[in-house]
């Protein structure tokens, strides 16, 4: 019902900034919850953000807080992570995720198994 495309990844020097896209398809998108993961080589992926479809409450991983904002554009489809002060340990590759699900629990999205459609994913790579 959903299908995710990311884009706006590549190559950036330490410090400098990247905005990543994630345009959905399909009639469901303003009623999924969003999120982003990322994964480095030889680790597993990991939560970066969310954004939840009914409330609009943004949670982030630690790692990222204040300097990764997350957001939406429904009537664009479109849902986008905004990277400041990029360091080298943010180098991987950033999915993009819907979720179907309803919780109050901000935790329940910070879940691989939560999210139901994954995007193919986009490259970033900081350099030191």
């Amino acid at each position: 019902q959903v299908q995710l495309v990311e884009s706006g990844g590549g190559l950036v020097q330490a410090g400098g900034s990247l905005r990543l896209s994630c345009a959905a398809s399909g009639r469901t998108f303003s009623s999924s919850t969003m999120g982003w993961f990322r994964q480095a080589p030889g680790k597993e992926r990991e939560f970066v953000a969310v954004i939840r479809w009914r409330s609009g409450r943004t949670y982030y991983a630690d790692s990222v807080e204040g300097r990764f904002t997350i957001s939406r554009d429904n009537a664009e489809n479109t849902v986008y992570l905004e990277m400041n002060s990029l360091k080298s340990e943010d180098t991987a590759v950033y999915y993009c995720a819907a979720s179907k699900s309803v919780s109050s629990a901000t935790n329940y999205y910070t879940r691989r198994e939560k999210y139901d459609y994954w995007g193919p994913g986009t490259q970033v790579t900081v350099s030191s």
